[in-house]
């Protein structure tokens, strides 16, 4: 598995290099000491595991998170343990204390080791990470009943919640899984797995009821290619 190190500290860089000596599926392909060298670093080497501090110059860990498309892996490394109930809102595998102890690393690499191989093709978008003010979520796709386009924005449906994404819509729908969403139109994508019942309407469009809402309306040029894929 190939990880980066982001740290401003050479010495705790250093440490956590001496530490991942002991766990050699662990492939260190590079180092960052701010968040532009990380975010190029991650651009450039591709990692499917980040070791990120917090605290840095030019910037948190958080916001390094929030300017990738689809971030990696997290395990955030920090001398100051305020920061943790952020940490796992946006769904970090653990969060470490400086000096970190070899028996924390070792745990938290456990949870990362056996979900690798169940990684879908990369050319898939499975989760996407979204910042709402002081709020963010890494966000499973598949949860998702809804993509609506706002404006310069992506409001997705997503439980009780309606995050919004800056992103614009066909470049999201390359990404998506195509067994599982549908172009209703020219500005929403359904989940397919959330239709709960299907209504013939008005000039041959179709009317979709998704659990938990909202009613959205098929165009008439997509309605032939929905019922192809999903009526008998």
């Amino acid at each position: 598995m190939k990880a980066l190190v982001v740290d401003d500290e050479p010495l705790a860089r250093r440490e956590m290099l001496r530490l991942l000596r002991d766990h050699d599926w662990v492939e260190v392909v590079g180092e960052a000491a701010n968040i532009e060298e990380a975010y190029e670093r991650t651009q450039q080497l591709n990692p499917e595991l980040i070791f990120l501090d917090i605290r840095m110059p030019g910037g948190s860990g958080f916001d390094l998170l929030a300017r990738l498309d689809e971030p990696p892996q997290v395990i955030f490394t920090t001398a100051y343990d305020q920061h943790a109930v952020r940490a796992f809102e946006v769904n970090a595998l653990d969060y470490l204390l400086k000096p970190i102890e070899p028996e924390r690393l070792a745990a938290a690499l456990d949870k990362v080791r056996p979900a690798a191989p169940a990684a879908k093709p990369p050319e898939v978008l499975e989760r996407v990470f979204v910042r709402d003010g002081s709020r963010c979520w890494f966000i499973p796709l598949r949860e998702v009943r809804l993509i609506s386009a706002e404006g310069n924005y992506l409001k997705l449906s997503w439980g009780a919640l309606q995050p919004l994404l800056a992103r614009p819509l066909t470049v999201l729908e390359q990404r998506l899984d195509a067994g599982l969403f549908f172009r209703a139109n020219r500005s929403q994508i359904v989940n397919l797995e959330f239709i709960e019942a299907v209504d013939v309407g008005v000039g041959g469009r179709l009317h979709v009821q998704l659990r938990g809402g909202p009613e959205v309306v098929i165009s008439r040029r997509q309605a032939q290619l929905f019922r192809r894929r999903t009526m008998p």
